[in-house]
């Protein structure tokens, strides 16, 4: 979802001329862009911040089928 509103923002920012009143294109591609930068930067943060390890209990294995 992060690199969809980087891509949205970035199109809106830097390749759509369109003059709407009242609305800044090119403001609202900005904020887009940020936006997405910054869950792009939270998400990456929370996947390799976490050691992925947690205490295993005993009913966390596979049983076996006969």
């Amino acid at each position: 979802m992060s690199i969809f509103l980087i891509a949205v923002g970035a199109i809106l920012r830097y390749a759509i001329n369109v003059t709407v009143e009242g609305v800044e294109i090119d403001t609202v591609g900005l904020i887009l862009m940020v936006v997405g930068i910054i869950g792009l930067v939270i998400s990456l943060a929370v996947t390799f911040m976490s050691d992925g390890e947690r205490p295993r209990r005993p009913d966390d294995y596979p049983t076996r089928r006969l």
